[in-house]
């Protein structure tokens, strides 16, 4: 789950990071308030679940609270369309209205899971404010990294290092104070990402979260029902917030063939073998274990919702999911929403041959096969025909 810039800096306010003084505002009016407040200058920063918002157009300062008001009234309800948002964009609903900061360098640092390790990692670089990405194809050596020991925790040598390698000797005692206070963040909290792009050195010596990005692991959310109310489904896709509910991990791409398949991995390699086969896969799809009427009849639900869709792959393995089972819930389920799209199925496991039999026996436009690179390649056809 994706947390805004302002509700990242709530939780990291908590563990004794400093942040900017701010207010999120939804009105034009609201902005000439907080510059009264604040005091101006200030900084208004729309509030969406995407980055480059900078450059986007989506970060303003504005020297007077009438020029706060004004800014406000243009970016309230535009669409920002950055790199991650795609052509679609996202809606401005929210602002964030900070007081200016004396910014005397920027930094970058983050921690998320090292999956080499399956430990945290921080990444940290004295180039901030911008894509680490870019950073690392122009200046890598300005990146590095260091993992942390969970079960021991950080270790005060582990932030001292980290802030002298960022060349904040002379700041050490906030600095750490920060990477510590970031850790605890990620830790306490079930994150998958802590970022601070920028976190900044003002001139007046003061170690600052001028941004911040928080992920939540969906599968510990449970733990965190205060984090939980934080959740804006605004901010995401339709099927994506009902996938969710239903269960199911889905993700919408951009091409036009539907994915159905049991296991994160193997919708992985799933989607891989439709690109090698000349296919563009519309969607990353996983229905977990299990495979009755009610959760297939969802999954193709949320398939369909693409209009761009020509065909479906499922590819099921049977373990403790029977094959025959999925094929049952498969025909219901499309007999049910009443589908005519050709669908490639491979079905591998537990009961696949009675699963097969049951797929090829229906009046549906099956094509059932065993080998999974047989099922893109049709698929790839049946999208092109």
């Amino acid at each position: 789950m994706k947390l805004h810039e302002f509700q990242s800096k709530g939780i990291l306010a908590r563990y004794g990071i400093n942040i900017p003084d701010g207010v999120v505002i939804t009105e034009p009016q609201e902005a000439w308030v907080a510059a009264k407040q604040l005091g101006a200058p200030v900084v208004l920063k729309a509030q969406v679940h995407a980055g480059g918002r900078g450059k986007a157009g989506g970060v303003k300062i504005a020297k007077s609270a009438e020029e706060a008001e004004a800014l406000a009234s243009k970016m309230l309800g535009m669409k920002l369309i950055t790199k991650q948002t795609g052509a679609e964009g996202k809606i401005v609903k929210k602002l964030l209205v900070e007081k200016t900061a004396n910014i005397e360098h920027e930094f970058y640092i983050s921690i998320s899971i090292d999956r080499r390790t399956g430990r945290p990692m921080f990444l940290a670089s004295s180039s901030g404010g911008m894509s680490i990405e870019e950073v690392s194809k122009t200046n890598p050596d300005a990146i590095f990294a260091r993992t942390i020991d969970p079960a021991i925790g950080i270790m005060p040598s582990q932030t001292r290092e980290i802030a002298y390698r960022l060349g904040l000797a002379k700041q050490i005692k906030q600095a750490s104070k920060l990477i510590a206070g970031i850790y605890n963040a990620f830790m306490e909290n079930d994150a998958s990402l802590v970022e601070l792009n920028p976190f900044i050195l003002t001139k007046e010596g003061d170690v600052i979260a001028l941004d911040a990005k928080i992920n939540i692991d969906d599968n510990a959310i449970f733990r965190h029902k205060d984090i939980a109310k934080l959740r804006d489904v605004t901010e995401e896709s339709e099927a994506e917030t009902k996938s969710s509910f239903y269960g199911l991990s889905f993700v919408q791409l951009e091409g036009n063939i539907g994915c159905m398949v049991n296991g994160a991995g193997l919708a992985m390699a799933t989607m891989d073998l439709i690109k090698i086969s000349g296919g563009e896969p519309a969607n990353f799809l996983d229905i977990g274990g299990g495979a009755r009427k009610e959760k297939v009849s969802h999954a193709f639900s949320l398939i369909l919702q693409d209009k761009n869709i020509k065909a479906i792959l499922i590819n099921i393995f049977g373990g403790i999911t029977r094959c025959d089972e999925v094929a049952n819930g498969i025909i219901a389920a499309a007999k049910e929403l009443k589908l005519s799209l050709p669908m490639a199925v491979r079905l591998k496991g537990a009961n696949f041959e009675e699963g097969r039999k049951i797929l090829q026996a229906s009046d549906l436009k099956f094509e059932v096969y065993e080998n999974l690179n047989d099922a893109a390649v049709a698929a790839v056809k049946m999208a092109n025909a």
